[in-house]
């Protein structure tokens, strides 16, 4: 390793440019700063660095542009891609041109400082890990809507996570779309053109959450007067996504830990051992560790689950995100039901932004159903919205068992809008 590694930082923010410059100079690194990629680029034959750090959204050039521009010259130099407008896609595209790492902004100098640290090392090891291309598809059907920092990590995540096979807890509330971060998981992997098997485990009865996940054989107990194949079967070489795994009872989680230690398992009434080539995704919206304290979530089950986890923030936690949800669910709702696209007024979409949606993303959906059908004109006024985003007590109507049908929802709106 040289005395003093060269580490260029690239990014046409003067302020970016000089925090940086300034955290990495107290370290033993020669740093050299520049607004865009043209002049590095012009240097980099002569004088590779042994680390780049770069911004994505730059006038003359983008980051990943520049990326695959040092890596056609050099593609053992790590390349740091920072970003303040990150989505799914562009993490995935990201780490699919061997990006070293992707940093969304705002973010910790000394994470950053840390991570330079690594490149370095990694520069000069002599061991360049091989890495996969990710699938052509990117986020095929799977819409992660989301610009706040705490999206951006999750999007980061999916990025690292998704082509490979590991299991991956997701926490977040209900309603914040665990699921479809669990689809974005399948679909970016090599598993995409095989099954996606969702099931969640809270919603099935106990004496039949075993013949669900197993299946059975015929004769196996009353009433089974045919073979059935189980869901871990159904998603064989693709993978299962098992929801509420929190609820799932303990003797089951015993079986469920066996199929993930050697992926064989014997249906109900079954004597022949049946093995799948699974990946499993496990969500909740509960503390798993206070389960594990309680006796009510096998310890060893959870460290098999959480290999990666992946907490999906609240809506109240990335407010900013709001105005995009709107719009997007107004126009998605105007073209399933055939209707004119509504736009919310400014007052409408800054009051919006202040609630607390207990019911999550789901819940904004919903809502934008309602509107879609109920608002008399395009523009949607506050005299427009339901009358319980009106009240003190807003936006309580997602919560409980009936959350997940929107229709209940819409029929509720629509009772007290024609009261």
């Amino acid at each position: 390793m040289p005395d003093r590694p060269v580490v260029w930082i690239v990014d046409d923010d003067a302020s970016i440019r000089w925090v940086l410059e300034t955290a990495l100079e107290e370290t033993d690194f020669d740093i050299q700063v520049y607004e865009s990629p043209e002049l590095p680029l012009r240097r980099l034959r002569q004088e590779p660095p042994a680390v780049v750090l770069t911004d994505v959204r730059m006038p003359s050039m983008d980051g990943l542009t520049f990326l695959e521009a040092i890596h056609e010259v050099d593609d053992k130099i790590p390349v740091i891609v920072m970003t303040a407008h990150a989505d799914l896609d562009m993490a995935v595209d990201a780490y699919g041109r061997k990006v070293f790492e992707y940093v969304p902004k705002p973010f910790e100098v000394d994470e950053v400082v840390s991570l330079v640290q690594r490149a370095v090392r990694k520069r000069f090891s002599g061991r360049q890990r091989r890495r996969r291309q990710p699938p052509k598809a990117v986020s095929q059907g799977v819409s992660i809507i989301g610009q706040a920092p705490a999206m951006q990590e999750v999007f980061r995540i999916i990025g690292r996570v998704a082509k490979t096979d590991v299991t991956v807890l997701i926490n977040g509330e209900t309603g914040t779309g665990k699921e479809l971060v669990a689809r974005a998981l399948h679909e970016l992997s090599a598993r995409a053109h095989h099954p996606f098997v969702a099931l969640n485990t809270a919603a099935i009865p106990r004496e039949l959450l075993e013949s669900e996940l197993f299946g059975h054989e015929k004769g196996a107990f009353t009433g089974a007067v045919s073979t059935r194949i189980g869901r871990f079967e159904q998603a064989d070489g693709g993978t299962l996504f098992l929801d509420e795994i929190g609820d799932m009872p303990v003797d089951l989680q015993t079986r469920l830990l066996r199929v993930l230690n050697d992926g064989s398992f014997y249906r109900v009434g079954g004597r022949d051992p049946i093995k799948v080539n699974v990946r499993v995704l496990a969500a909740t919206h509960q503390d798993m560790e206070a389960l594990v304290r309680q006796g009510k979530f096998r310890e060893d089950l959870l460290y098999r689950l959480n290999v990666i986890r992946i907490k999906v923030p609240p809506l109240r936690e990335r407010r900013e995100d709001i105005p995009l949800l709107l719009r997007y669910y107004l126009a998605q709702e105007a073209r399933k039901l055939g209707m004119e696209e509504k736009v919310l007024d400014a007052e409408v979409e800054k009051y919006l932004t202040t609630l607390d949606w207990p019911g999550n993303v789901r819940q904004l959906a919903s809502l934008c159903t309602w509107l879609t059908i109920m608002a008399p004109d395009r523009v949607v006024h506050m005299e427009d919205l339901p009358l319980e985003l009106r009240t003190p007590a807003v936006v309580t109507a997602n919560q409980g068992e009936g959350a997940d049908d929107w229709r209940q929802a819409l029929a509720q709106w629509a009772q007290q809008y024609l009261a």
